[in-house]
């Protein structure tokens, strides 16, 4: 894969990924567009191990601490982890059901369900679904009230995330919402959440790469770069939205995501064989 294809698809990985506008539906399309191939294994590389270093990175106190409490060992002082010191077994229950999900529908979200119509049509779907929880919301409740009911709504609302154009983040802000977390711990255990999926969907690339014996292309400059720039991009885009949700709401991405969905779709009509 050229440098510059690497460097464009490593941004808006970076740049969409914790946002809940859909990295799938925006990578998809600048591909599209450009006549790109995004398809391949060395991309979805760059793509998993990018965005975990980001997850990890940023959150590796809140790691630290999550999984020294629930060894009974306290490590760090955030009030909110502090006063859930079953959060690891929490996280790890509302992983399972985007694990299942994964294997039982992964071969529908890489193939069929990857195109335009999906894409568009889930855009606006969930920006709807994304509207909604912000009006019916009470915005009350932190990660240290979390509990199973939490963790397993929202784990559920994350199956839905193998579809194409759903948004990882979108749809898990949104159930906290529902569950009346305010925005920025809904986002923040959204993000958490993801770390898992993350996690394995890095090594199952990172396995395929080994089977096809070109595990030794990891190292090279493109593979760094797109990873470095995935990375940091991520991490700068965690950091600044968790900032904007302790003052604002989820409306303008609403409002992006049914437009973009919009103009998907009338693209894949006017495109579609007559």
């Amino acid at each position: 894969m050229p440098l510059l294809q690497v460097i464009v698809l490593a941004l808006v990985q970076g740049l969409t990924e914790f946002l809940p506008i859909s990295s799938t539906a925006h990578l998809f399309l600048t591909s599209k567009l450009l006549g790109w191939n995004a398809e391949s294994l060395s991309f979805d590389i760059i793509l998993h191990v990018g965005t975990l270093i980001a997850v990890l990175l940023y959150f590796f106190r809140d790691w630290v601490q999550i999984i020294g409490q629930a060894f009974g060992v306290q490590i760090g002082h955030d009030s909110e982890l502090k006063h859930n010191r079953g959060l690891l077994w929490l996280l790890v229950l509302g992983s399972i059901p985007v694990g299942i999900a994964g294997l039982l529908l992964g071969k529908y979200a890489e193939g069929a369900w990857r195109n335009e119509f999906v894409i568009g049509t889930m855009m606006i779907a969930i920006g709807i679904l994304m509207w909604f929880a912000e009006s019916v919301g009470r915005r009350v409740r932190d990660m240290g009230a979390l509990n199973f009911v939490d963790a397993m709504t929202i784990g559920l609302f994350q199956a839905l995330a193998v579809v194409p154009g759903t948004s990882r983040s979108g749809v898990t802000i949104s159930a906290g919402l529902f569950r009346n977390m305010t925005r920025e711990s809904a986002a923040r255990f959204s993000f958490l959440l993801s770390t898992p999926a993350i996690a394995a969907a890095a090594l199952k690339a990172v396995h395929d790469l080994h089977k096809e014996h070109h595990l030794h292309e990891l190292f090279t400059l493109p593979y760094l770069v797109g990873i470095g720039v995935s990375a940091i991009t991520g991490c700068a885009v965690i950091a600044w939205f968790l900032h904007y949700l302790r003052r604002s709401g989820l409306r303008p991405f609403v409002y992006y995501r049914i437009i973009f969905g919009i103009i998907v779709l009338a693209l894949a009509f006017i495109r579609r064989p007559a």
